[in-house]
Protein backbone atom coordinates (compact mmCIF):
# COMPACT_ATOMS: atom_id res chain seq x y z
CA UNK A 1 0.00 0.00 0.00
CA UNK A 2 1.53 3.36 -1.08
CA UNK A 3 0.86 6.83 0.67
CA UNK A 4 -0.36 8.12 -2.96
CA UNK A 5 -3.46 5.58 -2.96
CA UNK A 6 -6.83 5.20 -1.91
CA UNK A 7 -7.75 2.35 0.35
CA UNK A 8 -11.16 0.80 0.32
CA UNK A 9 -11.84 -1.57 3.72
CA UNK A 10 -14.40 -3.60 3.56
CA UNK A 11 -16.46 -3.62 7.12
CA UNK A 12 -18.42 -7.25 7.30
CA UNK A 13 -19.80 -8.77 4.37
CA UNK A 14 -19.54 -6.63 1.35
CA UNK A 15 -20.00 -7.87 -2.44
CA UNK A 16 -17.44 -7.99 -4.14
CA UNK A 17 -18.10 -7.11 -7.44
CA UNK A 18 -19.64 -3.80 -5.61
CA UNK A 19 -15.88 -2.95 -4.17
CA UNK A 20 -14.82 -3.42 -7.92
CA UNK A 21 -17.02 -0.97 -9.06
CA UNK A 22 -16.29 1.39 -6.90
CA UNK A 23 -12.45 1.09 -7.04
CA UNK A 24 -12.71 1.32 -10.36
CA UNK A 25 -15.25 5.05 -9.81
CA UNK A 26 -12.95 6.17 -7.88
CA UNK A 27 -9.72 5.86 -9.51
CA UNK A 28 -11.31 7.45 -12.90
CA UNK A 29 -12.86 10.19 -10.85
CA UNK A 30 -9.54 11.26 -8.45
CA UNK A 31 -6.77 9.39 -10.53
CA UNK A 32 -4.86 7.81 -7.40
CA UNK A 33 -4.54 4.03 -6.95
CA UNK A 34 -7.15 1.96 -5.12
CA UNK A 35 -6.21 -1.00 -3.41
CA UNK A 36 -7.84 -3.38 -0.84
CA UNK A 37 -7.56 -3.76 2.82
CA UNK A 38 -8.54 -7.08 3.78
CA UNK A 39 -12.33 -6.69 5.51
CA UNK A 40 -12.96 -5.94 8.92
CA UNK A 41 -15.11 -7.45 10.96
CA UNK A 42 -18.82 -6.53 11.48
CA UNK A 43 -18.60 -3.53 13.54
CA UNK A 44 -21.06 -4.60 16.46
CA UNK A 45 -19.99 -2.20 19.15
CA UNK A 46 -21.45 0.75 16.82
CA UNK A 47 -24.84 -0.98 16.54
CA UNK A 48 -27.28 0.78 18.18
CA UNK A 49 -30.52 -1.35 19.26
CA UNK A 50 -33.08 0.72 19.85
CA UNK A 51 -32.69 2.49 16.48
CA UNK A 52 -31.56 -0.60 14.73
CA UNK A 53 -29.23 0.76 12.91
CA UNK A 54 -25.15 1.60 13.20
CA UNK A 55 -23.88 4.69 14.49
CA UNK A 56 -21.63 6.33 11.53
CA UNK A 57 -19.47 8.23 13.93
CA UNK A 58 -18.39 5.02 15.87
CA UNK A 59 -17.76 3.86 12.70
CA UNK A 60 -15.70 5.89 11.25
CA UNK A 61 -13.48 5.85 14.73
CA UNK A 62 -13.32 1.59 14.51
CA UNK A 63 -12.36 2.18 10.76
CA UNK A 64 -9.58 4.44 11.65
CA UNK A 65 -8.25 1.40 14.07
CA UNK A 66 -8.61 -0.88 10.86
CA UNK A 67 -7.41 1.31 8.11
CA UNK A 68 -3.91 1.36 6.48
CA UNK A 69 -1.18 4.34 7.99
CA UNK A 70 -0.32 4.45 4.63
CA UNK A 71 -2.75 5.25 2.12
CA UNK A 72 -3.54 8.47 1.19
CA UNK A 73 -7.13 8.52 1.74
CA UNK A 74 -9.49 5.24 3.65
CA UNK A 75 -13.00 4.24 2.22
CA UNK A 76 -14.85 2.09 4.91
CA UNK A 77 -17.73 0.13 2.83
CA UNK A 78 -20.53 -1.14 4.70
CA UNK A 79 -24.23 -2.97 4.07
CA UNK A 80 -25.59 -1.79 7.37
CA UNK A 81 -27.65 0.76 7.57
CA UNK A 82 -26.45 4.16 8.97
CA UNK A 83 -27.33 7.00 11.59
CA UNK A 84 -26.03 10.57 12.74
CA UNK A 85 -27.56 11.58 16.41
CA UNK A 86 -29.03 14.63 14.16
CA UNK A 87 -30.37 12.44 11.56
CA UNK A 88 -32.70 9.50 11.09
CA UNK A 89 -30.08 7.76 8.38
CA UNK A 90 -26.92 8.90 6.30
CA UNK A 91 -25.64 7.05 3.42
CA UNK A 92 -22.22 7.44 4.34
CA UNK A 93 -20.56 10.11 6.22
CA UNK A 94 -16.61 12.05 6.14
CA UNK A 95 -13.75 13.69 7.43
CA UNK A 96 -13.88 17.25 5.04
CA UNK A 97 -10.54 17.67 4.58
CA UNK A 98 -9.24 14.28 6.25
CA UNK A 99 -8.13 10.64 5.89
CA UNK A 100 -11.42 9.14 6.89
CA UNK A 101 -14.65 8.71 4.42
CA UNK A 102 -17.52 5.75 5.31
CA UNK A 103 -20.32 4.25 2.59
CA UNK A 104 -23.24 2.26 3.51
CA UNK A 105 -25.16 0.31 0.82
CA UNK A 106 -28.15 -0.85 2.81
CA UNK A 107 -30.46 1.99 1.60
CA UNK A 108 -29.24 1.84 -2.06
CA UNK A 109 -30.71 -1.38 -2.33
CA UNK A 110 -34.03 -1.50 -3.87
CA UNK A 111 -34.45 -4.32 -1.11
CA UNK A 112 -34.40 -1.72 1.36
CA UNK A 113 -37.43 -0.65 0.16
CA UNK A 114 -39.15 -3.77 -0.42
CA UNK A 115 -38.44 -3.86 -4.06
CA UNK A 116 -36.89 -6.40 -5.83
CA UNK A 117 -33.26 -6.23 -6.83
CA UNK A 118 -31.75 -4.28 -9.67
CA UNK A 119 -27.88 -4.68 -9.48
CA UNK A 120 -27.04 -1.95 -11.94
CA UNK A 121 -29.06 0.71 -9.55
CA UNK A 122 -27.42 -0.41 -6.70
CA UNK A 123 -24.17 -0.12 -8.26
CA UNK A 124 -24.50 3.57 -9.87
CA UNK A 125 -25.44 4.46 -6.88
CA UNK A 126 -23.03 3.05 -4.53
CA UNK A 127 -20.51 4.94 -7.16
CA UNK A 128 -22.15 8.40 -6.89
CA UNK A 129 -22.28 8.12 -2.98
CA UNK A 130 -18.38 6.41 -3.09
CA UNK A 131 -17.27 9.62 -4.58
CA UNK A 132 -19.63 12.22 -3.15
CA UNK A 133 -17.55 10.85 0.31
CA UNK A 134 -14.56 10.50 -1.14
CA UNK A 135 -14.80 14.03 -2.26
CA UNK A 136 -15.20 15.09 0.84
CA UNK A 137 -12.05 14.01 2.23
CA UNK A 138 -10.42 16.02 -0.38
CA UNK A 139 -11.46 19.37 0.67
CA UNK A 140 -14.98 19.52 -1.52
CA UNK A 141 -18.76 20.41 0.05
CA UNK A 142 -21.91 19.92 -1.10
CA UNK A 143 -22.44 21.44 -5.00
CA UNK A 144 -25.29 23.25 -5.77
CA UNK A 145 -25.55 21.36 -9.34
CA UNK A 146 -27.81 18.77 -8.62
CA UNK A 147 -26.22 16.11 -11.12
CA UNK A 148 -22.70 16.36 -9.71
CA UNK A 149 -22.11 13.97 -6.94
CA UNK A 150 -20.92 16.43 -4.78
CA UNK A 151 -24.73 17.56 -4.41
CA UNK A 152 -26.05 16.96 -1.32
CA UNK A 153 -29.07 13.55 -1.03
CA UNK A 154 -31.26 13.46 1.99
CA UNK A 155 -33.48 11.13 -0.60
CA UNK A 156 -33.23 8.34 -3.29
CA UNK A 157 -34.71 10.22 -5.58
CA UNK A 158 -31.35 12.77 -5.35
CA UNK A 159 -28.86 9.87 -5.74
CA UNK A 160 -30.92 8.67 -8.64
CA UNK A 161 -30.58 11.90 -11.06
CA UNK A 162 -27.03 12.39 -10.17
CA UNK A 163 -24.46 11.59 -12.47
CA UNK A 164 -21.12 9.36 -12.09
CA UNK A 165 -19.21 12.11 -12.89
CA UNK A 166 -18.08 15.50 -10.41
CA UNK A 167 -18.94 18.94 -12.23
CA UNK A 168 -16.55 20.89 -14.04
CA UNK A 169 -15.62 23.04 -10.87
CA UNK A 170 -15.41 20.01 -8.42
CA UNK A 171 -13.30 18.43 -11.09
CA UNK A 172 -10.87 21.34 -11.11
CA UNK A 173 -10.73 21.47 -7.20
CA UNK A 174 -9.94 17.84 -7.31
CA UNK A 175 -7.08 17.98 -9.50
CA UNK A 176 -5.42 21.16 -7.75
CA UNK A 177 -6.04 18.85 -4.05
CA UNK A 178 -4.36 15.56 -5.63
CA UNK A 179 -1.58 16.84 -7.46
CA UNK A 180 -1.23 19.05 -4.07
CA UNK A 181 -1.02 15.84 -1.93
CA UNK A 182 1.35 14.26 -4.41
CA UNK A 183 3.66 16.89 -3.75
Amino acid sequence: MTKQSIAIAPLGSVEERLLDSIALALWAVFGLPVERLDPAPDPVRAFDAKRGQYSSPLVLRLLQDHGSRNALRILGVIEKDLYIPMLSFVYGQAQVNGRLALLSTARLRQEFYGLPGRWELTHSRAVKEAIHEMGHTFGLVHCGNALCPMSLSNSIVQVDRKLDALCDPCSRVIKETVRGARQ
